[in-house]
């Protein structure tokens, strides 16, 4: 964690935020925004240390803990956080908030009948509150009675929460597609993504730019590090589409002595957005050509930093398991150039349609149509191809369907890539108790193992999207 000495101006931000808590020492608002300041800084231990005196100062009051725990969870500190959320549970058994967010830490380290019973208190409490009933729908061994359809339906028709309507609609479509319903569950689907589509907008047009200028500039842009050794500590990316199996390869990898797994990271985004990834698709790229390698090493150094924060043991190498970054895989070769990428690449028509029925929150931007989603999926496809056929020493394709019919052998092959003896622990990833929190968290607590294709269900209404992936209609 980084401090600031006493020796160190304190950042005008953080001057005005102490001095609106002065001036009004009980407003929970002010006490939010400092420690989310604080957290946002790298400084969590001084937010959460800030946050205890306000607790010991009002032990009676939930807005305290409320933040710790809120604190806590963003940190991914689940089970530091489900100490406080037991003592808000505790002190107002009817805010279905509090609930829901208690279930989700739960759900987030594998004690999955508690999170459940936490989820229906919520769920009981306020029907229309979309997060439970979809955070019900993705426990395993939980399944929804025509009560509960019924139940979801009034919360959809009420829920004053577009975006927890969406949650809501998604859950249900789960739901009747547990029941064999499978034309109302694509319609409940179809909803839901509509619905987002007016809340957070896809930019189809931007992610074509970003890969065509890619192309443009050729392959010395992702060969442009001089070949190097594998690095001896530091990143593993693990890119790819979500759904694609990420989080389970990095269940295997975190399960390895030597590697901690860190779930999906925001520092590399970060990064490229300094150098204008998220503006302009043609500056960016010609950015990373220009880079001098002094600028590629603090870049480099930044990224280290903003993951560092989440490091919780030395173990030397650690995963960033976020799919999108395969959107900056130039940008990693250049700052980072012992680092080595993961491509985990799932079937396309089974991963874009899980993708279709997954939540996604309001902060990130990603196709919410089945034509975009096949594009989408093609664009990812041709920028990986492009990087590893450039610098194919450096990318690992990792195929998802092969994974789960001969785990061993594919799980050795993926630790020599990584220059990692083998590890039996690999093998097991259902041992590794961890938190997790992506919607594939309870799927990899089992055992490796195919899954059942639900596409295949929905085939009559894939159209779109098997026109998008090139596979044309059945």
């Amino acid at each position: 964690m980084t401090s600031i000495s006493p020796h160190t101006p304190v950042p005008d931000e953080e001057q005005t935020l102490r001095r609106a808590i002065a001036h009004r020492p009980d407003d929970a608002h002010a006490h939010a925004a400092l420690a989310s300041f604080l957290c946002g800084t790298g400084r969590v231990d001084a937010a959460l240390a800030h946050i205890d005196h306000e607790v010991r100062r009002h032990p009676a009051k939930l807005w305290p803990l409320s933040i710790k725990a809120g604190i806590l969870s963003s940190e991914r500190r689940a089970a530091e956080a489900i100490a406080v959320h037991r003592l808000l549970v505790a002190m107002a058994p009817d805010v279905p908030l509090i609930w829901a967010n208690f279930a989700s830490d739960l759900a987030a380290v594998g004690e999955v009948d508690e999170a459940a019973a936490a989820f229906r208190s919520a769920v009981r409490r306020a029907p229309d509150h979309g997060a439970a009933w979809l955070g019900l729908a993705s426990l395993p061994g939980v399944s929804f009675d025509d009560a509960d359809l019924a139940a979801m339906e009034r919360g959809a028709a009420l829920s004053p929460d577009p975006h927890q309507k969406i949650q809501l609609l998604l859950a249900l479509g789960r739901g009747y597609g547990a029941h064999g319903l499978i034309d109302m569950s694509f319609a409940k689907f179809s909803e839901a993504k509509a619905l987002r589509e007016t809340l957070v907008p896809y930019d189809a047009d931007r992610i074509a730019a970003l890969v065509d200028a890619h192309a443009l500039s050729g392959a010395s842009l992702f060969a442009a590090a001089p070949p190097v050794q594998a690095q001896a500590s530091g990143p593993i990316f693990i890119v790819g589409m979500p759904r694609s199996g990420s989080t389970l390869v990095e269940q295997i990898v975190g399960s390895h002595p030597d590697i901690e797994a860190m779930g999906e990271l925001f520092a590399l985004q970060d990064v490229a957005g300094s150098i204008g990834a998220l503006a302009d698709p043609d500056a960016f790229v010609r950015r990373i050509g220009t880079l001098t390698p002094a600028d590629a090493a603090e870049l480099g150094a930044r990224y280290l930093e903003g993951a560092g924060r989440y490091r919780r043991t030395d173990r030397p190498f650690f995963t960033d398991k976020m799919p999108a970054n395969w959107r900056f895989v130039a940008l990693i070769h250049r700052i980072l150039p012992g680092a080595r990428i993961v491509d985990v690449r799932r079937e396309a028509l089974a991963c874009c349609f899980s993708a279709y029925t997954t939540h996604f929150n309001r902060h990130t931007e990603f196709p919410n149509s089945l034509a975009d989603l096949g594009a989408y999926y093609r664009h990812y496809v041709r920028m990986m191809d492009m990087a590893r056929n450039a610098a194919p020493d450096r990318i690992f394709p990792l195929d998802h369907a092969r994974l789960l019919s001969d785990a061993e052998r594919e799980i050795r092959a993926l630790l020599r890539f990584l220059h990692l003896s083998f590890a039996p622990s690999c093998l097991k990833p259902e041992d590794n108790r961890r938190a997790i929190y992506t919607p594939s968290a309870q799927q990899v607590r089992s055992a490796i193992a195919p899954l059942a294709d639900r596409s295949r269900a929905y085939a009559p209404w894939l159209g779109p999207l098997k026109n998008a992936l090139g596979q044309g209609t059945d």
